[in-house]
């Protein structure tokens, strides 16, 4: 059964925990996006970058999460922000750099050189025509990664409670054996993932009216 006077009484500090839940995702994602951007646009001119460069990422992903959060306490500190976002951030490259890549690659190339018979210089024809074309692809890594990256946000509790979001619920529930805290962080993350892959999906077709994305998520 589940505890309804408890839930209520703790409406204040969902609202704290959702909103840090949303903080530390929120950087992740932005942090990682830049990062991947960077790297992709490096690897789509010099394409010697790009193996090593989704090696690296995909070693980083392969390290068990809470190994990797532990590794940075001794550095940053267990109740500094660092120390959850460095982790998030790297567990972000693995997907988006390799979708920034195939954003640029799926651009055709006639329509490349007739951007070049147009004039338009390296930098212009990046902004003007690569990076609108490559949009689909790279929104639908921030799909993966947003979802992901909500999901690890809850495991920062078992290492720093002053930032564990959501987790914070789940991981003091299970210590006191109350399914009814569980429930109060473990729902609200699931919600708060589902939001972020339709708000994503919104977002591409609003973006990229011309992809049918716009039409899709009309239609759903």
């Amino acid at each position: 059964m589940l505890d309804w006077a408890w839930m209520g009484s703790h409406l204040p500090a969902l609202a704290y925990r959702l909103s840090q839940h949303l903080y530390l995702a929120a950087i992740a994602l932005t942090v990682g996006f830049l990062v991947s951007f960077a790297i992709g646009i490096a690897a789509v001119r010099w394409r010697r970058l790009y193996p090593p460069a989704t090696a690296f990422s995909g070693f980083l992903y392969t390290i068990p999460s809470l190994a990797l959060y532990a590794a940075f306490v001794p550095i940053t500190g267990i109740r500094s922000v660092a120390t959850v976002e460095i982790p998030l951030v790297m567990y972000t490259l693995v997907i988006l750099v390799r979708n920034v890549v195939a954003g640029f690659d799926a651009v055709p190339a006639d329509v490349l050189e007739a951007a070049d018979g147009m004039g338009y210089s390296r930098l212009r024809r990046l902004w003007r025509v690569e990076l609108p074309l490559a949009v689909p692809l790279m929104i639908a890594g921030l799909r993966v990664a947003s979802v992901s990256t909500i999901g690890l946000v809850t495991i920062t509790a078992l290492v720093s409670s002053a930032w564990g979001g959501l987790g914070f619920f789940i991981l003091e529930g299970y210590s006191r054996f109350f399914p009814t805290e569980i429930y109060f962080g473990a729902v609200p993350s699931i919600v708060l993932a589902l939001a972020a892959d339709r708000a994503f999906v919104w977002l591409q077709g609003r973006l990229t009216p011309w992809s049918g994305a716009g039409l899709l998520t009309e239609a759903a």
